[in-house]
Parts: C-alpha cells; structure tokens; sequence
C-alpha cells in the first residue's frame, strides 16, 4: 500500500479510491479554461469522485517552436488561480526551468515535472524543496525501477509528498507503449502511482511537426490500469480535441469522459476491497 497524501481534501494514495487530475493538455484562454474546470468539477462530484484540475501555462517541449505553448507563466498561473479560488479546487501544473518554479508554487497545489526533466538532479531537487506535492513523470526512456532514484532525489530534500507517473515508454520511432507491469513496481517504493491515460497513447513526433496519438485506446489503457491498482488517474480532456491548439490527437472528448469514469470507478471499488 502506498502513502497517503492529503491535498486540500482530496486524498491520493493508501487504499483510497482514484482520484482523477484532468482538464485540457494546455491553456487556450481563460473562458475555456473555467468551463472546462466547470465541467470536470460537476462531473466528477455526480460520480464521487475526487479531482484536480490540470492544464499547462507553457508546453516547453513541443515538436517545433511554431507549436502552440500557452499563454506563459504570468497569465497562466493568474488563471489557474482564478480556477482554484472561484472553483475551490486544487490545481496542477508543470515547471521546465529553474525560474518558473517559486511562482508556480504560489498558486499551485502539485508542480508537475516533465518527463524529459525527470532525471535532472539538482531541478527535481529544487522543486522538492518548495514543501508542495511533486509529480514526477516517469521518462520514456526508463525502466519503470529506475525511476525510484529521482523519488528518492525529491524525498532527500525532506518532502516526501511524491506521486510518480506513468505516461509509456519508448517503443521504437514515433511510438509509445504501456507495460501494465510497471504499475505495481512502481507502487512498491511506496509512493502513490499515477496512470496518464492519455499521453500513452501518444505518437511522439509522429505528425512532424507535432507530435499525433490515437485516442481511442484511452479507454482500454484506463480500464486495464485501474484493473492492475492505481492511485490516481491522469487525463488530458477538451470539448472538442480535434480543434485543440494542442495534443488534440491524444486528448479525450469532455461527453465521452463520464461514462469511462463509471467504468473505471467500478473496477476500482473490485481492485481495493481485495485490501
């Protein structure tokens, strides 16, 4: 069993039921941004289920500098406050330099670290270093054990509020897999395991100039992991994800999210009475 840690409320890990981190991949404006939160906040508390909402003020790491990035720190973090404080709802989002990350724990409640950063010693170290909860993405180019060596990376500073996630690994040119095995190791350090659903199915790079994916096995890769034991899910949602600015191929549908939650939450409640 792993930790349990206490966000605002919302409990992640122990034997609790999943909690749910969603909203869309970036930051398009600051009306979408609310109506999505709107939204995943009504559905989730019709389900029962525990949220925090997520979305990027910078995608550092796209495929081409002519990519959509966000609308940047400033203006971003301003609307993810508005959504915390109007909405009362924890909130998320990811860090890729050293500047970024003592704004960002102002209004954040969980700094996320890019899988890409996810080896760099002494930025985890920094973010750790904040006292607030730490995501750490597990890279596409590690074994699920070798990934313990950044917790311990971020635990060393003396917080050990770590959720470690799962979002596929390499597997040849463009492609990414997910190894269901992966899960329960990494649940064995002891720290809460998040399953992102929708970044697994992504095709890094594969459209040129931005990276592509195929949405429809979200539901599958959802079903299978919650079925192997995970604490939280982690899903990229829009209201219409072929006119995202981003990760649009990859990203779920917002009227398609409801139905696979109660699936999930079922296999969820067979999986934790097992403990």
């Amino acid at each position: 069993m792993t930790r349990e840690i206490n966000i605002r409320g919302v409990k992640i890990g122990g034997n609790n039921p999943f909690v749910l981190i969603a909203g869309p991949c970036a930051i398009e404006s600051e009306g979408a941004t609310l109506d999505a939160a709107t939204r995943l906040k009504k559905m989730t508390s019709d389900l029962g289920i525990p949220f925090i909402f997520k979305s990027s003020y910078d995608k550092a790491n796209r495929s081409s500098f002519k990519s959509y990035r966000g609308p940047g720190l400033k203006q971003g973090l301003q609307i993810l406050r508005r959504v915390a404080r109007e909405l009362d709802l924890p909130v998320l989002s990811d860090v890729h330099r050293f500047e970024e990350i003592a704004p960002a724990a102002e209004v954040l409640d969980i700094i996320q670290i890019p899988a890409f950063l996810c080896r760099q010693t002494d930025f985890v170290m920094e973010v750790a270093k904040t006292g607030k909860v730490v995501n750490i993405k597990k890279g596409q180019f590690l074994a699920p054990w070798d990934i313990r060596n950044a917790a311990e990376k971020a635990a060393a500073t003396g917080n050990e509020n770590i959720i470690i996630t799962e979002r596929g690994v390499s597997f040849g040119y463009n492609n990414l897999i997910a190894d269901m095995r992966a899960l329960p190791i990494m649940r064995e350090f002891g720290y809460p395991v998040m399953f992102d659903a929708t970044h697994s199915v992504q095709l890094p790079g594969a459209g040129g100039t931005a990276s592509s994916g195929d949405r429809k096995f979200v539901p599958h890769l959802t079903r299978a992991a919650v079925a192997v034991g995970v604490d939280a899910l982690f899903m990229e949602v829009h209201a219409c994800p072929d006119e995202a600015l981003c990760d649009g191929p990859n990203m779920l549908s917002l009227d398609e999210l409801p139905a696979l939650l109660k699936q999930a939450r079922e296999i969820d409640n067979i999986v934790k009475r097992q403990f």
